[in-house]
């Protein structure tokens, strides 16, 4: 009888320990699938990062690519610019030395008739001709120190040119060459890559002489500048103000195929 009142007790002792195994055993569960899905997610979200972090550097090639690619351009074109300057700047030598030779050729006749009209008495003034004299030789003197400048641009002597140039502006500055003069420093400094020298030198240019037939030039060397200091937005509105102010000037076709050039590099 005892037996048999014992053994309920003992059944229901028995129960209530398998039931308290049971719960364990669901919490270690539990526990495990918490542990996987923390496991999971974690790897999930490195996956992810890695695929985000190979994006960004295929991004960063591509644009990297681009820019090289860009830069490679600007520089053709501006080995090309650097051809057509220097050739600009031999037309204009030789430009300045036939002028010089028609003034000389003009003070010769004048000189000429001077001396006929003293031989027919009809007289003549001695000061003026001393005055001609005077202002042709001041004119030869100024043109000389021009060509001095300009040989040794084009013996890639930039160094030595842009301060020959800089020279002539400051004691020539009225002179119908100063605007050219000033504006062969800017690319004086330009050709030593000297950008921010350059693009100072022709923004002296533009305040200085607004209404010169040079202005566009500078404005086109001061955007190249600009594309040099990877400053492609400056630019751009450097290009864009001088096709919109200076539609006729040769240097608005070159000025609409760089600001082209620039623009389907970002595309």
């Amino acid at each position: 009888m005892r037996w048999l009142l014992l053994f309920p007790l003992l059944f229901l002792s028995f129960a209530s320990h398998a039931g308290l195994f049971s719960d364990n055993e669901a919490r270690e569960e539990i526990v495990k699938l918490r542990k996987y899905v923390k496991e999971d997610q974690d790897k999930r979200v490195a996956d992810l990062q890695a695929r985000l972090d190979a994006l960004e550097k295929r991004l960063a090639d591509v644009e990297s690519t681009q820019q090289t690619q860009v830069m490679n351009l600007m520089g053709q074109l501006d080995s090309r610019d650097a051809e057509i300057s220097q050739l600009r700047g031999q037309v204009e030598v030789l430009t300045h030395e036939l002028n010089q030779a028609q003034q000389r050729q003009q003070q010769f006749y004048t000189d000429l008739d001077a001396r006929l009209r003293k031989l027919e008495g009809g007289g003549s003034s001695a000061a003026g001709n001393s005055e001609g004299a005077a202002a042709t030789a001041a004119d030869a003197e100024e043109l000389k120190a021009y060509e001095a400048a300009h040989t040794l641009f084009k013996a890639n002597k930039f160094k030595d040119a842009a301060a020959a140039f800089d020279k002539f502006a400051q004691d020539y500055p009225d002179s119908k060459y100063a605007p050219s003069a000033q504006y062969w420093v800017g690319y004086s400094y330009f050709s030593q890559k000297n950008y921010k020298g350059a693009i100072t030198a022709q923004q002296a240019l533009i305040q200085r002489y607004p209404d010169n037939e040079k202005v566009p030039d500078a404005m086109f060397n001061i955007a190249n500048s600009q594309i040099q200091q990877a400053n492609f937005t400056g630019a751009k509105k450097t290009l864009k103000d001088l096709i919109a102010k200076y539609p006729d000037s040769e240097a608005a076709p070159l000025a609409k195929k760089r600001l082209a050039a620039l623009e389907s590099a970002k595309k």
